[in-house]
């Protein structure tokens, strides 16, 4: 039997316009999951002993009439999105909320699992899960299923059965790329030569925004100069630019899977003198929408930015006072290029 509230929550509207969701089997709606007014402090990453984890409640929910959250997420120095995301999660989910929650932050899968099977072993009442990678959840959720915890995953979709959670409320990893690579399209370049720098390998955010451009990989309609992951990192991401610049090989595209690495390719081209952006020699295009990524776009010194909104914990949150009556979310997203962003769209959708 599913574990049931213990105290009354307070109540929270689920947000945005539905709307029909694209892709995978199972109920799907699309929610404007617009930035909450939080001014929640960044909790720090924790270490990798999965033992460790932090909680802002007492731990004794039966006394004390909190409800538990086990969160598995990634750290908040991975991205100024996941920055954002764990802002929103520790903002709704907080003992002045109702709740205990009990957070791990790691960018390795296995760490990850061993996390929630901790959680699972102390008995919260639901675990969200943001996964690194989307393959070896099955046998964690099996587990929770016959604890009785519930199952919710945000941000990230996984690889098992859906009947192993509640809903996912998530975004459209794959949409962001045919989104992307369809604007890339249009620019009809004579030829099309992409560095093209890549998110953690295995993850639904890398694979999403992967497919479509392999896809013209693969068909021959564009160039691979070079496909290679730098982890969300901007450092890696500037020194594949900075190879590829020393090895004399033509390129004039750089799809950056998130916005922290297309800055990093972006200050080898500065420090190498090519220009890029609207009148530039290179495309420039990122991931995520951050604020100052999104001024670089409005100035003209990127091409594109896509967005990807990482506010869902209000959604969950209402999903747990209410109940899931929809088995995937999706939150509603576009892109933004340099002939079209405005002020206002910064000041609407930027992160940070």
């Amino acid at each position: 039997m599913k574990k049931k509230l213990i105290s009354t929550l307070l109540c929270v509207t689920l947000v945005g316009a539905m709307m029909a969701g694209c892709g995978n089997s199972g109920s799907e709606t699309t929610a404007d999951t617009t930035a909450p007014d939080t001014t929640a402090e960044t909790v720090a990453p924790a270490e990798t002993d999965p033992v460790e984890v932090e909680t802002d409640a007492p731990v004794d929910d039966a006394d004390t009439g909190t409800v538990t959250v086990g969160i598995i997420n990634n750290p908040p120095s991975e991205s100024g999105y996941r920055e954002a995301n764990v802002k929103d999660m520790e903002a709704v989910f907080s003992a002045e909320n109702g709740y205990e929650a009990k957070t791990y932050y790691s960018l390795n899968n296995d760490e990850q699992l061993n996390a929630a099977n901790q959680f699972i072993t102390e008995g919260v009442d639901y675990l969200l899960i943001s996964a690194a990678a989307t393959d070896g959840w099955e046998g964690v959720l099996t587990s929770a299923q016959e604890a009785g915890i519930e199952v919710f995953l945000f941000d990230r979709m996984i690889n098992v059965d859906e009947g192993l959670y509640e809903s996912a409320v998530v975004s459209d990893m794959a949409n962001q790329g045919d989104t992307a690579v369809a604007w890339l399209e249009a620019q009809g370049l004579d030829e099309y030569n992409i560095i093209h720098i890549q998110g953690a390998m295995g993850s639904d955010a890398q694979i999403g925004r992967t497919n479509a451009l392999q896809a013209k990989f693969d068909d021959g309609s564009m160039n691979a100069v070079v496909q290679q992951t730098a982890t969300w990192d901007e450092a890696e991401a500037k020194k594949i630019v900075e190879s590829v610049i020393n090895s004399g090989e033509a390129f004039n595209v750089i799809y950056a899977e998130n916005d922290g690495m297309a800055k990093g390719a972006v200050a080898a081209l500065d420090e190498a003198g090519i220009t890029h952006g609207k009148d530039g020699d290179v495309i420039i295009m990122g991931f995520d929408c951050n604020r100052w990524a999104l001024e670089e776009v409005l100035a003209g010194n990127w091409n594109y930015d896509g967005q990807c909104s990482p506010f869902q914990a209000a959604v969950i949150e209402g999903m747990i006072k209410n109940g899931a009556t929809e088995k995937k979310v999706i939150s509603e997203e576009k892109g933004y290029d340099c002939d079209t962003i405005t002020q206002e769209d910064i000041d609407s959708i930027g992160l940070g």
